[in-house]
């Protein structure tokens, strides 16, 4: 059985992601399927438009192969190299396609999954929807466009969201724009029929089915979130936690200590510097500069080692803190490739 199943139904492509042992977690077959698929539909006149979702088990897609990203990281790094050159080929393709794409964010839609989810133009999501860019907990980042869509977050929410890998339901990815409409997954099966036989009206049949979300809980953190996420420094950032002394902000502060502080830096810069690119073809050049970088060093392996294979939940970071994480190391992190070596987008169809 295909890790992606593709069929076309009516005049709609439809691309399910197929792993529900790994929750759907990518690898590079799968992003090679969805290119290749995308590729002949934007070619195919019956075409009309793109669904996505995923066939049995819990989420929508958990990430990455990250196991075998760390295994490439330990060596020469080639095999994870590639990989995020052709995600970041797909995730840049599903943004810049000229048919609607819909995505059903139905479970759990983590890293590579916001990857999928994040370019498409009706992002779906239900009371199932767990959504989360959990990278800095690995000794990662949030890659496959979070700079891009994290930077453009109201207020300090970006930033929040990158260094604590905070969980959104599916009402708080609707409150901030992660999410077109909310629907109770009991009507997705409906939804994705109406589309199929008309596709030319997929805004009218998703506002049709939708239900008001629920109250957006991170929403009552807005304010607090704002002023104690607003340092232009992780030091800033933990200085103002400390120094707030209330529970919530104790809370943060206790996430903060088990993250990568190399990570945590890294992420930060990401949000900061991806307010300010021109397209997002600049964002997956960059990201995939700080991937090749990053993938080698010692946080992500032992990050991966500690929380995914090992699972003693007791990384040793190096640097261990982050008042070691000089800036000279952040900017050979994110010092562009050389022009044979940089990321280029996938051949137009």
């Amino acid at each position: 059985m295909s890790d992606i199943l593709t069929s076309v139904e009516g005049k709609v492509l439809r691309l399910r992601l197929n792993r529900p042992k790994a929750i759907h977690a990518l690898n590079s077959g799968m992003c090679v399927a969805i290119l290749d698929a995308l590729t002949a539909a934007e070619r195919d006149a019956g075409v009309e438009a793109v669904v996505i979702d995923h066939a049995e088990g819990r989420g929508f897609c958990a990430g990455g192969d990250i196991r075998m990203l760390a295994e490439s990281g330990a060596g020469d790094g080639v095999d994870a190299r590639a990989f995020f050159h052709l995600e970041y080929q797909m995730n840049h393709r599903l943004f810049t396609f000229a048919k609607p794409t819909v995505v059903f964010m139905d479970g759990i839609t983590m890293g590579g999954g916001v990857g999928i989810a994040g370019p498409c133009r009706y992002r779906v999501a239900t009371e199932n929807t767990r959504l989360a860019m959990p990278e800095t907990g690995i000794g990662l980042f949030p890659d496959v466009g979070g700079g891009w869509y994290l930077s453009r977050l109201p207020g300090r929410m970006g930033a929040f969201l990158a260094l604590t890998g905070h969980r959104l339901d599916g009402a708080e990815c609707v409150a901030l724009g992660l999410a077109t409409h909310y629907l109770e997954s009991a009507r997705l099966d409906e939804a994705k029929a109406r589309i199929a036989a008309e596709p030319q009206h997929v805004a009218a049949i998703l506002d049709a089915v939708a239900s008001p979300p629920p109250a957006a809980k991170v929403l009552d953190y807005r304010e607090t979130i704002d002023r104690l996420f607003a340092g232009d420094s992780v030091e800033g950032i933990i200085a103002a936690l400390e120094a707030d002394g209330g529970d919530w902000a104790a809370a943060q502060l206790a996430i903060l200590r088990t993250k990568s502080p190399q990570s945590m830096k890294v992420s930060l810069r990401l949000v900061e510097e991806g307010a300010h690119m021109a397209t997002f073809e600049d964002e997956m050049r960059q990201e995939y500069a700080v991937a090749s970088h990053v993938v080698q060093r010692h946080d992500f392996i032992e990050g991966v080692r500690a929380l995914i294979v090992d699972k003693d939940n007791a990384p040793k970071w190096n640097p261990a803190s982050v008042e070691s994480v000089s800036d000279h190391l952040i900017d050979q992190i994110f010092a562009p490739l050389p022009d044979g070596e940089a990321w280029t987008p996938a051949q137009e169809a």
